[in-house]
C-alpha cells in the first residue's frame, strides 16, 4: 500500500530537483527518417538541411545511424517504408539503443538512468530484478521512456511558387488547388490558406513552398515484452552469456505500431527574407514543415503529445508557442507528478489553463529576424489552484 507521508516526501525532493535542474523533465523519444529522391528539386539542400538539423528539444535524440531510405520517383513509397523498417529490424535497433548494447551484446541503464533521473545503483537490472522497488522502477522505466519511442518518416517534396501559382491560375476554386498541391488544409507557416490561394497568382522569384507527409509509428513496449526481454535477453558487462547474445541477435519479438500520417507544408517568401540565397530560403522552409507537421500529428494523435513544464505562474507561461500550433483558447491540462514509495510515478491533473492570445511566442526557425523580444507564451488559468514552476502542461 502506497504511503503517502513517504510518497509526498519523495515528490518535495523530485520537484526541488526537478527546479535546481531547469526544469527537467522526462520526454519521449524520436527517429526521424527522410525519404531520398535525387532528381527532386533542391533535394541536396533538403536533404542537407534535414540531416543537419536537431531534433525539435521536446524530444530526446534516438536516430539510429541511417537516417535515408532511398526511393525512386513518382511512386507510392508505403512499400518503400515498410520495407526499410521490417529489413532493418528498427523496432529492435531501438531497443538496443535504449540499453547501450555493445559488439559483444551487453546493454546497461546508464541511458535510461540518465533520460528518467533515476539513480543509476537503483535501476540497474541485476538488482532491480531482485525487489519490489526495483521492478517497479524498471516497468516505470518502461512505460515512461522506452514505450514512448517515436519513429518519424517524412517525405519532402519542393514547389516553387511560380509553379503554384501557375497551377492556381489553371484553377477555378484557387483553394482546391492548393489544397490539391499540398494534399492538406493546413497552413504555410502560421499564414492561412485562403491568403495563401490569394497570393500565389501575385508571387514571383525567390518564394517556395516545402512539403512534407510524415508517417509515425510507435515502438511496442509493454510488461510482457519486457519481462521476455529482461529474463531472456539481458547481460552486462559482468554476465556474459553466448546464449542471450544469439538470441537477442535471432529474435524478431520487437515491432512498431504505425499511428498515422500527416500532411503540412511551410512557406518563406523573398518578400521577408530579401537578403538570402535560394538555398537558406529553402532550408528554412524545409525545417518549418518538418515542425508543422510534427505539431499537427500531435494535434490530431494524443499518444503523441509532448508535456511541457511550466516556466512562471505570475503570469502563467510556458516556452511553447507558433512552432507548436498554439492557438487562443487552447485548453492545456495542467500536471503534478507524483512518485511512490517505489519511485513509480503517475500524473494527477490539478487544473486547466487556456493560451491567453495577448502574447504568443513565435518560435519558428528564423522567427529571430523579426523584431520580437518575447521568448514564452502566455496562458490564462481556467481552473485549478497551487500551480508551481515544473508543473507539466499537456494539450487537452
Amino acid at each position: 500500500m502506497r504511503n503517502p507521508f513517504i510518497a509526498l516526501l519523495l515528490f518535495c525532493s523530485f520537484a526541488a530537483k526537478a527546479q535546481s535542474d531547469h526544469l527537467k523533465y522526462r520526454r519521449s523519444s524520436l527517429y526521424t527518417i527522410m525519404l531520398d529522391e535525387d532528381r527532386r528539386e533542391h533535394e541536396n539542400v533538403i536533404r542537407k538541411t534535414f540531416l543537419e538539423f536537431p531534433i525539435p528539444d521536446k524530444f530526446n535524440d534516438h536516430n539510429l545511424e541511417t537516417r535515408k531510405i532511398s526511393v525512386l520517383p513518382n511512386k507510392d513509397h508505403s512499400s518503400d517504408i515498410n520495407d526499410f523498417l521490417l529489413t532493418n529490424d528498427i523496432a529492435k535497433s531501438l531497443v538496443a539503443k535504449w540499453f547501450n548494447r555493445d559488439e559483444k551484446g551487453c546493454f546497461n541503464m546508464n541511458l535510461v538512468s540518465q533520460r528518467g533521473y533515476y539513480n543509476a545503483s537503483d535501476i540497474d537490472v541485476k538488482t532491480a530484478m531482485q525487489s519490489k522497488r526495483g521492478t517497479a522502477l524498471l516497468a516505470d522505466a518502461g512505460e515512461e521512456l522506452i514505450g514512448n519511442t517515436f519513429v518519424l518518416v517524412s517525405d519532402l517534396k519542393f514547389i516553387n511558387k511560380q509553379d503554384l501559382s501557375k497551377e492556381i491560375n489553371n484553377k477555378v476554386d484557387r483553394l482546391s488547388a492548393v489544397a490539391h498541391l499540398a494534399g492538406t488544409a493546413g497552413t504555410l507557416a502560421g499564414i492561412g490558406v485562403t491568403q495563401i490561394a490569394k497570393a500565389g497568382v501575385r508571387v514571383a522569384g525567390k518564394g517556395y513552398v516545402v512539403i512534407t507527409t510524415s508517417y509515425l509509428y510507435r515502438l511496442n513496449w509493454n510488461d510482457s515484452i519486457a519481462s521476455v526481454f529482461y529474463n531472456n535477453y539481458w547481460m552486462d558487462s559482468k554476465t556474459y552469456n553466448e546464449e542471450k547474445k544469439k538470441a537477442f541477435d535471432k529474435t524478431w519479438m520487437f515491432s512498431l505500431k504505425f499511428i498515422g500520417s500527416e500532411k503540412a507544408w511551410a512557406d518563406v517568401q523573398s518578400t521577408i527574407y530579401t537578403k538570402k540565397s535560394e538555398d537558406e530560403l529553402v532550408k528554412i522552409a524545409t525545417i518549418n514543415a518538418l515542425d508543422a507537421v510534427i505539431a499537427k500529428l500531435q494535434k490530431n494523435h494524443e499518444e503523441f503529445r509532448t508535456s511541457t513544464p511550466l516556466y512562471t505562474t505570475d503570469p502563467l507561461s510556458a516556452k511553447i508557442g507558433t512552432k507548436e500550433g498554439l492557438e487562443k483558447g487552447d485548453k492545456y491540462a495542467v500536471l503534478e507528478q507524483v512518485i511512490d514509495e517505489d519511485g513509480k510515478t503517475t500524473y494527477v491533473e490539478k487544473g486547466t489553463i487556456k493560451v491567453d492570445g495577448s502574447q504568443i511566442w513565435n518560435n519558428i526557425y528564423m522567427a529571430a529576424d523579426s523584431t520580437q523580444t518575447i521568448d514564452r507564451t502566455l496562458f490564462k488559468k481556467v481552473n485549478g489552484r497551487d500551480f508551481y514552476p515544473g508543473m507539466l502542461i499537456k494539450q487537452k
